[in-house]
């Protein structure tokens, strides 16, 4: 009798194993970390600074102490800082002095003018300026200024906001037009609060500009006017016309 083969079985499937996953590092640790080591850096600049504070208070003491063993000391330093103080005014002075009596003499070529960078020719004008008796003059020309590059106050007490145009070429360079005039137009009295708004340059106007000025109360140092003005002792106020009057005197009158 023939014996039958035993049925066939199929393996059974392998479960994959189950592997924990990887815990992701906690952060705590580290800000905890950071925490104790801004405590402790806290508490080392606390110490210092009482370090720093017991110090001063000795050396306070200490010289206190000195004080009162040499009492003469005191009237011998009020002295000295007196004479100082009477010295450095003096100083100030006569610089001041100094100044005014070298601005008085200040003349400039137009050919001078012409070889000027246009940074130095801004100088230049706050320089006449300051001769014309505009103590206060300052050059503020540069990134930012808003149209401004030297503001002034007149003896009569008259804010003038300048902006200078330099031409290398003098004559012969570009025209100023009437853009630099829109610039000048838009922040000279709202911004700078300026009571007379003025373009310098050492070239000439296109014709549209001369018209937006006169439209806009806006005045035009051309190259005929600088030279009257830098070549001569006129302050620029007379030479202008249409300027605003004056307006109560102030301690540069």
């Amino acid at each position: 009798m023939a014996t039958r083969p035993p049925p066939h079985r199929r393996p059974a499937p392998r479960r994959p194993s189950r592997r924990p996953a990887p815990r992701r590092p906690s952060r705590r640790p580290a800000a905890r970390s950071r925490t104790a080591r801004t405590r402790k850096q806290r508490q080392r600049r606390g110490i210092q600074v009482l370090l720093l504070v017991a110090v001063a208070l000795w050396a306070a003491g200490r010289l206190l102490a000195w004080i009162a063993a040499h009492p003469w000391i005191v009237p011998v330093v009020l002295a000295a800082a007196a004479a100082g103080g009477v010295l450095w005014h003096r100083y100030r002075a006569a610089r001041s002095r100094r100044r005014a009596e070298t601005a008085r003499t200040l003349r400039y070529p137009l050919e001078q003018l012409d070889r000027l960078h246009h940074r130095e020719f801004e100088h230049a004008v706050r320089d006449l300026m300051f001769r014309d008796g505009c103590a206060d003059a300052v050059q503020v020309g540069g990134a930012g200024d808003n149209g401004a590059d030297v503001k002034a106050t007149d003896p009569y007490g008259r804010r003038w906001v300048l902006q200078c145009k330099h031409r290398r070429a003098g004559l012969a360079g570009a025209a100023v037009g009437t853009p630099d005039l829109h610039v000048l137009n838009g922040t000279g009295r709202p911004v700078h609060q300026g009571d007379v708004v003025v373009l310098v340059t050492n070239g000439r106007f296109s014709r549209p500009a001369q018209e937006f000025a006169r439209s806009q109360r806006l005045h035009l140092v051309d190259r005929e006017t600088l030279s009257a003005w830098a070549g001569g002792h006129r302050p620029l106020w007379e030479l202008l016309r249409a300027v605003p009057p004056p307006r109560n005197p102030t301690s540069l009158s």
